[in-house]
């Protein structure tokens, strides 16, 4: 298991650097939308501040490494360079899937980044799924355990999982057990998409069961059929190709999931680059923003890459709200200058 788990793994990551893995027309929707630029803002531009709470905790910004990898020996190495820049940077930190450290022990040094992240968001993160494949609060709580999290997070991959030779799809009746175990875990639990968006039913449905946070992951960035059918059968390669368009919009999911919820965090992530496109998450609704592929090449060289790129985006939410006249996250949430393209 635990060779099967490295193996898979470490292709997803070189998969996901090399391989065209986007949709081809499907988008974020983030273009769709223009800031009405301020060019007397009454700021100054030091006054800008990031500060944004993830529950109990003050983070320095709003932005959150999102879930990529874990359970290979390359992930080791690409989770600590990750973890060391979003320890000094203030950015929440997310697991890749936590499944392998339950199911092999010779993978769980990629997992433990206390260590070097001591005072940031840990979220440790699970498919969902796996609750019909064995796993309970028992596991989830040997999880948050040896990961020390602060919060987990189940991921819902439904395309991922038919492609995938080694996929689960088994996803009936998991609304019931997702409760449960909001009822069971001492940290708050949250859902993530992986790429194809969540719709305001769901994101109902999901608040109803006791969800303390959704991560949308819209479509427009990383396709997971796309990843994995570099890894399957002639069929589902094929199967795969028809859905390389699928998903709903970043944009679109952050309205339709904030319409529906008020009190829960709601993380924007999918196909994110720059502090702009953070911008405009955040002044769609967004609590949080999330980057993954963005920055993952950088943290497969050093951490020095990561903070970098982490710079770069700070540099450019805080010049978006200088330019429209937001002094914090909570102001950028309120303002009127976004606007829809025409």
């Amino acid at each position: 298991m635990g060779k099967q788990l490295n193996d898979r793994k470490a292709q997803h990551i070189q998969i996901v650097l090399d391989e065209h893995v986007t949709g081809h027309t499907i988008t974020t929707g983030l273009e769709n939308y223009h800031f009405i630029h301020n060019a007397l803002p009454e700021l100054a531009f030091d006054s800008i501040r990031l500060q944004q709470d993830f529950y109990s905790t003050r983070c320095k910004t709003p932005f959150l490494v999102s879930s990529m990898t874990g359970g290979a020996d390359f992930a080791e190495t690409i989770n600590r360079n990750l973890a060391i820049a979003a320890e000094q940077k203030g950015w929440a930190l997310a697991l890749g899937s936590t499944r392998a450290l339950i199911e092999s022990e010779d993978f769980r040094p990629s997992f433990a980044l206390r260590r070097y992240a001591p005072s940031v968001p840990i979220i440790a993160n699970l498919g969902a799924v796996q609750l019909n494949y064995g796993f309970s609060a028992v596991e989830c709580d040997k999880i948050i355990e040896y990961t020390d999290a602060d919060a987990l997070v189940l991921h819902v991959n439904i395309l991922q999982e038919v492609i995938q030779p080694e996929g689960n799809t088994d996803f009936s009746e998991l609304l019931s057990k997702i409760e449960k175990l909001c009822k069971a875990l001492p940290i708050p639990v949250g859902i993530k998409e992986v790429g194809w968006g969540i719709d305001a039913a769901t994101a109902q449905k999901l608040t109803d069961v006791g969800i303390s946070f959704i991560d949308v992951a819209g479509a427009g960035g990383t396709s997971w059929s796309q990843v994995e059918k570099f890894r399957t059968t002639a069929v589902k390669r094929q199967a795969a190709n028809a859905f390389s368009e699928w998903g709903i919009p970043t944009s679109d999911s952050i309205i339709a999931v904030r319409s529906k919820v008020k009190e829960q965090l709601v993380i924007a992530s999918g196909g994110l680059e720059t502090g702009v496109d953070a911008a405009k998450c955040i002044a769609l609704g967004a609590d949080f923003v999330g980057f993954g592929r963005a920055i993952l090449e950088d943290a497969t060289i050093s951490a020095e890459r990561v903070l970098q790129s982490m710079e770069v985006k700070e540099l450019e939410l805080q010049m978006a709200m200088f330019a429209v006249g937001a002094q914090s996250i909570q102001d950028l949430q309120q303002t009127k200058r976004l606007q829809k393209n025409s």
